[in-house]
């Protein structure tokens, strides 16, 4: 069942159309972890204004520990919960929750969620919008991604965003040629940060460490993204830049990947070029047959 949760006591229609950061993501705390850019960005602000859009209902999300035994039904109104605290923590203008299955947003209710997005679009005219990237590995979030585009390239180009990224869950996005990654500095709030990567207890104490794994992927980032350069922000996140595949509505989600792959290949093909006949006087062999594995060595290479 879809539900719109509002923190603040404005009406629906106004609050909606104060949204200046959209954010759409499959599940219970991708939000958070991917569009953190926009919750910062207007927390406490008066001229911005985050909404969020969760697609699934959280009935399919893993569980251990202290909620192993609970059944599909209960999770969902575990996880429903747990984002309406963090709506409530970041301020958000608004929170919506759809409510579909996962098994129905990658199959038969995929036309449903796309005319659900393309009216949530309407209501809210953002001019940013933050969603999952078209190279993430889990079928869920892609095909929210998938949902998403369609929803727009329904809608006429005056409802478009100005600024539409593809963000990072189950892939980072590190790989991408420089050029196209987008830099997101999320330093700002660092205990509001925390605070809401903490509200999705039911999938950290239910087997999966997240906080610590997207505090320290966004870490990592500061300091690995430039060899060159001191670290300019402490928390630092990439995304991919989907306006291309607005602006040009033939070209595919496919095609624009493979386009960024293969130019990521010609980077390292690139780099190593000038080594490929580079010689070594004396490599390391292994005779045939052999017992002795790499991993047995010591670094001086003796075993």
């Amino acid at each position: 069942m879809s539900t719109l949760h509002i923190p603040s006591s404005c009406p629906a229609e106004e609050i909606l159309m104060r949204t200046t950061h959209l954010g759409i993501g499959a599940h219970q705390d991708d939000l958070e972890f991917m569009a953190y850019h926009g919750i910062a960005t207007c927390y406490d602000s008066d001229r911005n204004w985050f909404t969020g859009v969760t697609c699934t209902s959280g009935g399919g999300s893993s569980r251990s520990g202290p909620f192993a035994n609970h059944s599909d039904e209960e999770m969902q109104k575990i996880r429903h919960k747990e984002q309406i605290k963090a709506a409530n923590i970041g301020k958000y203008a608004a929170q919506y929750q759809l409510g579909h299955s996962s098994a129905a947003i990658k199959g038969t209710g995929y036309s449903a969620l796309v005319k659900e997005l393309a009216t949530i679009i309407q209501e809210t005219q953002p001019t940013v919008l933050y969603t999952h990237n078209p190279t993430d590995k889990h079928p869920s979030h892609l095909a929210v991604f998938a949902a998403t585009l369609q929803a727009l390239r329904t809608l006429p180009s005056t409802l478009h965003p100005f600024t539409f990224l593809g963000c990072e869950v189950w892939r980072d996005l590190d790989w991408l040629p420089d050029q196209h990654k987008v830099r997101l500095d999320v330093s700002p709030y660092p205990e509001l940060a925390s605070e809401l990567n903490q509200c999705f207890q039911s999938q950290i104490a239910g087997g999966k460490n997240y906080h610590h794994a997207i505090i320290g992927r966004r870490t990592a980032h500061a300091t690995f993204s430039d060899p060159h350069a001191g670290d300019e922000v402490s928390q630092l996140t990439f995304a991919l830049d989907l306006l291309p595949l607005l602006k040009k509505p033939s070209l595919s989600p496919a095609q624009y990947c493979s386009d960024l792959i293969t130019e990521f290949h010609e980077e390292v093909e690139s780099g190593l070029g000038n080594y490929e006949e580079c010689s070594f006087s004396h490599p390391l062999r292994f005779p045939e047959n052999s017992e002795i594995h790499p991993s047995s060595l010591n670094p001086d290479g003796t075993n």
